[in-house]
């Protein structure tokens, strides 16, 4: 079976360095269950007896003759793909952090299905983790997550469902061969979509650069306007990893004290916390930080293999703001945001995100992003969760942490997701400039604690008013 590369994903596989991998991951934390020493054991025995499905069978080739493509692997090596290894007696969280950071950082072997799982033992409180890493070019955030939550069970009997690489997808039926001249004329509406889309992605672009021309403040989707920080030196190979859990139902209810949404209150926080975190550590950042926001363009119930998003670009908080104030600059940066890209079809949007990502792996092959504004400051992304509890074989699932990657100079990435009750941040960056992330989450752990004490002195804002949608965009979700 061989199976094109769509853009998007090609793109995942283009602009992957040594010192920009392009693979996402997920750390989940697991209470043992009492009374079954053997639960990793047993788990990762199960796991190992199934072969993977596809996209996790695909193997990319992309020289010869023949277009990009996907074939399926013809080999498997479960050992590989599923290993299992344990922390020394007396480590720390801290310990296992630095452990996924080094599992995180090597590329993923593109001769071999382009996934692999760790099984960790000895993590302190009797828990153990999964670590997985996917190649972004086969899988997205949101639907990685949905195949995560259903490799996992609602029961805390022992029960140990197939793996995430090994999810049984629903198989489309074949349809009828069509004659010529419908496939013509649906290739030329495909084209017609696309050119369409370009130019009002290239109007969108032309525009904006005017105004900056100009002296105007950028408002909306701004991509290439930050200004340099410490996050936009050139990538190197180490890798930091932290981890940040905040009460999910408290935090609705500090954002409606505000008129926030939960996505505006997650993002003022941590653009507060990566200011406090460079002044701490000598390097203040004088102006607003440019928050590099992608966006699904799944419908309800698409699981299917690749990427479908979108971006935004978004100047966040000034500088010198307090926490309170910074939330309202966030609340309406985020806003402008979010309707010029409902403005767009849903082939706009998918094509804006594919050239910006080739512009900006074009710059940094070049070296030219050294002296030109970088794409953005920093990766901030909300990937939908789940409220029920959930087990593995009988252990408790009690955290769902994103580690996800860090590419094109863009040296940090904060990507959330709700579980149960908490909201669970991944913070991943650079080990080289941004080197001690889990002093970051302590920052931004600070900010909410300070933005929770604003909110218990003031009333709830007034809810605010859901404004309409494109056609373009009535067929779609935008979740940020």
């Amino acid at each position: 079976m061989k199976k094109p590369i769509p853009p998007l994903d090609l793109m995942w596989l283009i602009m992957e360095t040594q010192a920009s991998p392009t693979h996402v991951g997920a750390l989940l934390l697991f209470e043992k269950p009492k009374n079954n020493p053997g639960v990793v054991r047993q788990i990762v025995e199960a796991a190992r007896s199934h072969e993977p499905t596809p996209p996790f069978n695909y193997i990319p080739e992309l020289g010869g003759t023949r277009l990009p493509h996907f074939r399926e692997a013809t080999s498997y090596d479960p050992a590989y793909h599923v290993q299992h290894i344990a922390l020394p007696e007396g480590a720390t969280y801290d310990d296992l952090l630095r452990l996924v950071a080094d599992l995180h950082e090597p590329l993923l072997d593109r001769a071999r299905p382009l996934f692999r799982n760790w099984l960790i033992d000895g993590v302190p409180g009797d828990r153990f983790a999964l670590y997985t890493k996917v190649h972004h070019a086969i899988i997205d955030g949101v639907s990685g997550t949905k195949r995560l939550y259903a490799s996992l069970s609602p029961s805390s009997r022992r029960s140990i469902p197939r793996p995430a690489f090994a999810a049984e997808v629903p198989v489309r039926k074949p349809r009828p061969p069509k004659a010529l001249v419908d496939r013509l004329a649906e290739l030329g509406l495909s084209a017609t979509k696309q050119t369409l889309a370009l130019r009002d992605v290239s109007v969108g672009a032309l525009k904006k650069g005017l105004a900056s021309l100009l002296g105007a403040d950028p408002v909306g989707s701004a991509p290439f306007t930050a200004q340099r920080g410490p996050m936009n030196e050139p990538l190197q190979m180490a890798r930091s990893i932290a981890t940040l859990s905040l009460p999910l139902e408290e935090m609705h209810g500090v954002g409606r004290h505000f008129g926030a949404t939960l996505n505006d209150l997650a993002a003022t926080v941590v653009d507060e916390g990566v200011h406090r975190y460079l002044r701490q550590t000598g390097r203040a950042f004088p102006h607003r930080l440019v928050a590099f926001c992608p966006v699904s363009l799944r419908d309800e119930g698409d699981t299917a293999a690749g990427t479908k998003a979108s971006a935004m670009f978004v100047h966040l908080g000034e500088h010198e703001a307090t926490v309170v104030e910074r939330i309202e600059q966030v609340v309406a940066a985020l806003d402008a945001g979010k309707q010029e890209l409902r403005s767009m079809s849903k082939d706009a949007a998918m094509v804006y995100a594919v050239a910006l990502l080739g512009m900006a792996e074009l710059t940094t092959a070049t070296h030219v992003d050294r002296v030109t504004p970088p794409l953005a400051n920093m990766v901030i992304s909300n990937v939908p969760g789940g409220r029920e509890r959930l087990y593995l074989n009988g252990a408790s699932l009690v955290g769902t942490f994103p580690v996800s990657a860090i590419a094109m100079s863009v040296g940090l990435n904060v990507t959330l997701t709700s579980y149960h009750e908490c909201m669970d941040f991944g913070f991943v960056g650079s080990g080289a400039t941004m080197y001690d992330l889990p002093e970051l989450a302590r920052h931004v752990k600070d900010a909410y604690e300070e933005l929770k004490a604003a909110a218990s002195k003031r009333r709830p804002a007034a809810a605010r008013t859901s404004r309409p949608r494109s056609a373009g965009a009535k067929a779609r979700r935008v979740r940020r």
